[in-house]
């Protein structure tokens, strides 16, 4: 594990000349495919040494780190064209795949805990200095304090374990038993918040409509993905525990994803409604993870990798548009079949792949997480009808209104999209769509 590392830490002096913008966006993408064919078994924990290791959950959210960072340096072509300090922000990129790559393959607890809050530094810097607005403060500051108010309590909950079992270890890891309540709340929370679930979810919209595209990008294709891995991990401890109080997580999670859908409904933002559509899916993971069986962990997986690749190609498609018209706003943003009608054809590619068409990876881990929670309880079928219905409405709802109609007059210019737009989109709808042929892999 650790030679993958020095890799990435071997770049960070490239990225400090001024043209070598193009060195480091190539060895990117060629450590995700050495990544790629590294792999060794499925059994259990591989290339363990130096406190790192992977088993097959984290590698593909270490792969889908690799592949979403390299394209975030390939959707931000704009701050190297314009000088914006790019050698500082290929830094940022960098450094935020060191903490992610690190916070995937920990095997100690608290090494995962410090690298999990380690990438919210380089996310931060990335919202504050390549922001839009001036929003973009209020945004951080609100990225800030949910996530770690609700991980302080983490941290004292991680001392006391070591203290009662004597390893932060995770192979080693005892259920607590009937521990008390809030040790098993605690535990959780900070997993719940940066998922996120419905009611701590606020900071999530912010941070997604004030980020640049590469903020956008790694916040949903990656970041939202630490907390279901956390969950995962943490709740071999409290298992007995999530036995008798799971239901209102889960419960929380199938009502929320269908109040988000119908806030969905009206949005006018384009960013804002993909950032909402994606608390309506992680609702689903949320409700996949609490079942804690077999279906739900690993359908959990397999939609966090479709999701990540899914709504990182949307959030590029926004971008376009607005790098385009200047706005964001579906009232601007109409009739764009007329002026990009090629561009329109990857709208509805992803935006398929968004409602869980086939043969997307998000049908996959949606049949996986609809079999977990309907064979935990049998009711939840309704919420489920609405939520799958729903992220049908919304997703067409964005695509029509964007493509379809009159466009706006006061559009000057407009071109059809340059050639690293299409082979960016490309690189997002591929892998989504042909990982269903390895779909064995999800669901081992």
């Amino acid at each position: 594990m650790l030679k993958y590392l020095l890799m990435i830490v071997f770049l960070i002096p490239l990225c400090l000349i001024n043209s070598f913008w193009w060195l480091v966006h190539s060895m990117m993408f060629l450590f995700s495919f050495l990544f790629m064919i590294c792999f060794y078994s499925y059994s259990d924990f591989n290339m363990v040494g130096y406190y790192f290791g992977f088993d097959y959950f984290s590698f593909s959210l270490i792969l889908l780190s690799f592949w979403v960072c390299s394209l975030m340096i390939t959707a931000s072509s704009s701050i190297y064209i314009s000088y914006y300090h790019s050698n500082f922000f290929v830094f940022m990129v960098l450094f935020l795949m060191v903490m992610l790559f690190c916070s995937f393959s920990s095997l100690n607890l608290l090494s995962f805990y410090i690298f999990f809050e380690a990438s919210l530094i380089p996310t931060l810097l990335l919202i504050l200095g390549w922001g839009y607005q001036p929003e973009r403060l209020q945004a951080g500051v609100y990225l800030i304090f949910y996530t770690l108010f609700a991980s302080l309590p983490l941290l004292l909950i991680l001392i006391h374990v070591y203290k009662l079992i004597g390893t932060l270890y995770f192979p080693l890891f005892i259920d607590f038993g009937s521990y008390y309540f809030m040790f098993y709340v605690f535990m959780i929370l900070a997993f719940l918040v940066s998922m996120p679930m419905f009611l701590v979810h606020l900071w999530l919209p912010k941070a997604h409509v004030e980020a640049p595209i590469s903020g956008s990008m790694i916040l949903a294709g990656v970041l939202l993905k630490l907390g279901g891995y956390g969950i995962f991990r943490v709740m071999k401890v409290i298992t007995f525990l999530g036995m008798k109080f799971n239901y209102f997580w889960l419960s929380l999670g199938l009502f929320g994803g269908v109040v988000i859908s119908f806030i969905c409904f009206r949005q006018v933002d384009l960013k804002s409604l993909i950032a909402y559509s994606s608390v309506a899916h992680m609702s689903m993971v949320i409700a996949g993870l609490m079942t804690m069986n077999w279906w739900g962990c690993l359908g959990s997986l397999c939609l966090m990798v479709g999701h990540g690749l899914c709504s990182s190609g949307l959030f590029c498609l926004s971008n376009i548009i607005y790098e385009r018209l200047g706005s964001r706003s579906l009232l601007i943003n109409k009739g764009m079949i007329n002026l990009m009608p090629s561009m329109s054809l990857w709208w509805f590619l992803l935006s398929s792949s968004n409602m869980a068409a086939p043969p997307s990876l998000n049908l996959f881990g949606e049949v996986g997480l609809l079999n977990s929670v309907i064979s935990w309880s049998l009711f939840t079928f309704l919420a489920l009808i609405f939520l799958s219905f729903f992220s049908a409405v919304y997703t067409l709802y964005m695509y029509s209104y964007s493509q379809h109609g009159l466009y706006y007059s006061g559009v000057y210019t407009c071109s059809l999209g340059y050639f690293r737009e299409y082979h960016l989109l490309f690189l997002h709808w591929f892998p989504l769509n042909i990982l269903c042929l390895s779909g064995e892999y999800f669901f081992i």
